[in-house]
């Protein structure tokens, strides 16, 4: 099989693609034929290097992890024989979580991955961004920050994966959102549903004379120190940063004062949670109140372009990489 092999830290030129076994699968596993995955930030921190929690995970010598990507959706190959619910040729979407392995063509899942059925009305690039926004902006507004109906929200980073995702979810919920991004993004993020907009470029968020109940942080830009008197009585600032700053909050904030710093560990939730939550966002999507953006659409071959583009910053959503011609549609 094809696969996107990284060899080591670095820049895009660190991605060759190569021929690869196709994988064995145990008793409990389903192999799954790749339609179509994606770069996210988190797949261009990996590859870079350069975050030294990051390392912790990967390798802090060189990368242990050969095959990127985490979010894909495809049509099951061939299932273990204690695989119940699923048979060959069905169309799924699925997370390989910390196995990886999703930017080649074929992918094993384990009992610890979500996968359920893609719906007729969803199209592969849309199921295959899914995942890791969604679950991730899930997990911070509904487990970590328990949004409600009628709170107001500040969402900074709005226009990327993880961002969009926490508009359209902020909004699914009642709340009222304050998103903010820059000027070009605008129009995007407001027919997301966001009730406010505040380009970052031309105002200082940290000047900002609205108060809010919850501050969500989905490109961990900010710290907690500066943020903090936005925030209400019992507000929580949240960010997708795991750094020392964060970790020193959450312990502070948790012994004194009323408002919280928060980071939630979504790599760590269970599979039952990661099943819940998928089919939340299903559930979102069908009653049309969530939809993934899609930025770009590279091949599998043009992986290292996809790369580059991440690395720019500058990403609306999603950059979705097709893994086979059907998976286009």
């Amino acid at each position: 099989m094809k696969a996107a092999i990284l060899t080591g830290y670095g820049g895009a030129d660190k991605i060759e693609i190569r021929d690869l076994e196709k994988p064995a699968i145990g008793d409990n596993e389903i192999l799954i034929r790749t339609a179509a995955t994606t770069v996210t930030q988190v797949d261009n921190i990996f590859r870079s290097g350069d975050h030294l929690f990051a390392r912790m995970a990967t390798g802090v010598i060189k990368p242990k992890i050969s095959v990127m990507g985490t979010e894909l959706a495809g049509w099951v190959e061939s299932v273990g024989k204690d695989i119940t619910g699923f048979k060959p040729g069905e169309a799924v979407i699925a997370d390989s979580g910390t196995n990886y392995g999703a930017h080649a063509e074929y992918v094993k899942i384990t009992p610890e991955d979500p996968v359920t059925l893609k719906p007729e009305n969803m199209s592969f690039p849309e199921a295959a961004a899914l995942s890791y926004g969604g679950l991730t902006a899930l997990s911070f507004l509904q487990d970590t920050a328990k949004l409600q109906a009628g709170q107001r929200m500040l969402i900074l980073g709005a226009s990327g994966s993880v961002g969009s995702f926490a508009v359209q979810i902020a909004k699914a919920i009642g709340a009222h959102v304050t998103a903010v991004a820059s000027g070009d993004n605008a129009k995007l993020v407001l027919s997301l549903g966001a009730d406010e907009f505040v380009d970052y470029r031309n105002t200082d968020i940290t000047q900002l004379k609205d108060t809010f109940d919850v501050i969500f942080d989905s490109v961990g830009k900010y710290r907690f120190g500066r943020l903090k008197p936005l925030l209400n009585d019992n507000g929580i600032f949240m960010t997708t940063d795991l750094s020392p700053n964060i970790l020193w909050n959450m312990i502070l904030t948790g012994m004194v004062g009323n408002k919280k710093a928060k980071i939630a560990f979504t790599g760590l939730n269970t599979f039952g949670q990661k099943m819940e939550g998928l089919q939340k966002l299903l559930q979102f999507y069908e009653d049309g109140k969530l939809k993934p953006v899609i930025d770009r659409t590279f091949t599998l071959d043009e992986i290292r372009k996809a790369h580059e583009y991440v690395s720019t910053g500058r990403k609306k959503g999603n950059v979705v990489v097709t893994v086979s011609e059907e998976g286009r549609v």
